[in-house]
């Protein structure tokens, strides 16, 4: 049986909205965001990083000239709708504004207020799994403006610390082309000891005492990913449209980004026009798995092994 129900204060968040089927919960901030801020075992450890003081802000002039005086922009943590590309300050939305919602049969729908300076309106739900591990979290972003929009939907969930991230390579038989696409951003150090570099899989770990950030972009056919804690993995599972359709970033539908205080674990959407009054939309099928046996995730028959067995 799935609970919705309202919690009066989680950590420095505010109300947030708990929907569990009574193995898994999720928790989804109201007063700002919305951000799925908490998810995990019922009881268990959080998946999503919610250290908001550790995550900053930005808050400098280009950024108050775009969307007002006192308004900042912060991370806050958890899982968040964002666009693709990425552009300063345009699409660091402050987020900072009362969300609405609705429960619904197996979960809830967030409504935030609309980006009115960008011109879009999102909107965020979650279905639960009457009972087992899954969770279905849907991303809507609904054009606004009297002219033509291209974006892709950045779904972003800013993960805990101390995980690695597994990253399926493509397998597909190109022949004399290349078979993946691999972007790297200016700061990444490839060969830092925090990235595997295997034939079937990369990894990624977070390390809290990191001096520089990571990020890497992939063309993930397979459309799977999944982030090891302890003895807990997340899996993500979304549809990808490789190598037929368009994506952001020299055609990546799956990103990362790593740092000190926390891994972001990213998919994104095909990169398309989306006309006045139309909506575009990303779904990602979460669920929470045991870690099925040891494993090395630095080699790819151990993690094959684990993946095999989940």
């Amino acid at each position: 049986m799935i609970t919705v129900k309202e919690i009066a204060e989680f950590k420095d968040y505010g109300k947030c909205v708990s929907i569990s089927n009574g193995t898994i919960e999720a928790y989804v901030t109201v007063d700002i965001g919305p951000r799925i801020i908490k998810f995990g075992f019922v009881d268990g450890q959080n998946f999503m990083c919610d250290n908001r003081a550790e995550l900053g802000c930005k808050d400098d002039s280009p950024y108050t000239e775009f969307f007002g005086e006192g308004r900042k922009w912060e991370s806050f943590g958890g899982h968040r709708i964002w666009l693709s590309p990425e552009s300063y300050p345009e699409t660091y939305t402050p987020d900072d504004k009362p969300v609405k919602y609705m429960i619904t049969e197996s979960g809830a729908l967030f409504i935030p207020e609309e980006d009115v300076e960008i011109g879009v309106a999102k909107t965020l739900e979650l279905k639960m799994a009457e009972d087992g591990t899954d969770m279905q979290v849907i991303m809507r972003v609904k054009n606004i403006e009297k002219t033509e929009k291209e974006f892709s939907i950045w779904g972003l969930s800013v993960c805990s610390q101390n995980g690695t991230l597994i990253v399926p390579m493509n397998t597909n038989d190109t022949g004399l082309l290349s078979n993946r696409i691999i972007s790297v951003w200016p700061y990444t150090d490839m060969s830092s000891d925090r990235i595997y570099w295997g034939k079937k899989y990369v990894t990624l770990r977070q390390d809290p005492a990191a001096k520089a950030p990571v990020k890497l972009g992939f063309d993930l056919n397979c459309g799977t990913a999944y982030y090891v804690m302890g003895d807990e993995i997340l899996r993500k599972v979304y549809e990808t449209k490789h190598p037929e359709a368009k994506y952001p970033d020299g055609g990546c539908s799956f990103e990362t980004y790593t740092n000190a205080a926390m891994l972001e674990f990213e998919t994104l959407s095909e990169l398309k026009t989306v006309a006045y009054g139309e909506e575009s939309e990303l779904v990602e099928n979460w669920s929470l798995l045991k870690k099925p046996c040891e494993v090395d995730l630095r080699n790819d028959a151990s993690i094959d092994e684990m993946i095999e067995k989940l």
